[in-house]
């Protein structure tokens, strides 16, 4: 049975004080035996959050990118393999953010992902499309495009390792969202892109999630869709 997940992703908010009191107060919560709660902190708070959450089996948390190499001249940059040394065990990829203000592609999205398997790091692969492509009708074609040069290249072994995050970008941060049914068929046709590439058992058992304008109002109803495993956002 697939994982339901509650993915948070804190973005560049939050300062110490109140990052540290949210985790404490997330990792008391009680949480169902088939949910678990991600949180994508920002990097300077990753390791004492870990260190917070660890106990608890149902919470892990993110780092919310790294780089595609393990070590080098990379000013700035966070390895994968300084990921794993503090227990780190996800890291969220291709978010909409990074490719549209960072001009992240599929190739190196891709070797991000390798990187991160290498580490024994579980990739958050985000996926979706911008306003214009979805009232072209365009939908489903850009997001396999985006696919084709990433996720559809991974062995079967790193796919196991992959949470999918359809996040259409017309509903990120906009108050719009997309129906049920709309979520529904996204994910649906991404799990039949899975499926054409590694077989239905192997699409089956993905946890793809839902990251648009994710609330307690539309919750219920969005995570009631047959394919929609979760949510991924700032709210989640």
């Amino acid at each position: 049975m697939r994982h339901k997940i509650a993915a948070g992703n804190w973005k560049m908010h939050k300062n110490y004080f109140d990052a540290i009191s949210l985790a404490e107060s997330i990792a008391d919560v009680q949480v169902a035996d088939n949910v678990k709660v991600i949180l994508g902190v920002p990097f300077v708070y990753l390791k004492e959050i870990h260190e917070i959450v660890h106990s608890t089996p149902s919470v892990d948390v993110a780092a919310q990118n790294c780089h595609s190499e393990d070590s080098g001249a990379y000013t700035g940059e966070i390895s994968p393999s300084m990921l794993k040394s503090i227990g780190v065990r996800y890291v969220i990829l291709g978010h909409s953010e990074r490719r549209q203000y960072y001009g992240e592609q599929e190739a190196w999205i891709l070797e991000k992902m390798n990187a991160a398997y290498r580490n024994g790091i579980h990739a958050i692969y985000c996926c979706g499309e911008p306003l214009e492509v979805r009232k072209a009708g365009d939908h489903k074609s850009y997001v396999k495009n985006q696919m084709e040069g990433s996720i559809l290249n991974l062995s079967l072994e790193q796919l196991n390792s992959t949470v999918i995050a359809y996040e259409p970008v017309w509903a990120i941060g906009t108050g719009e969202t997309a129906s049920p049914a709309q979520a529904q068929e996204m994910h649906a046709f991404i799990r039949a892109c899975l499926a054409e590439k590694f077989g239905d058992d192997a699409a089956n058992e993905i946890s793809i999630l839902y990251g648009g304008s994710v609330k307690a109002s539309n919750a219920t109803e969005l995570f009631q869709m047959a394919d929609v495993d979760g949510g991924f956002g700032r709210r989640c």
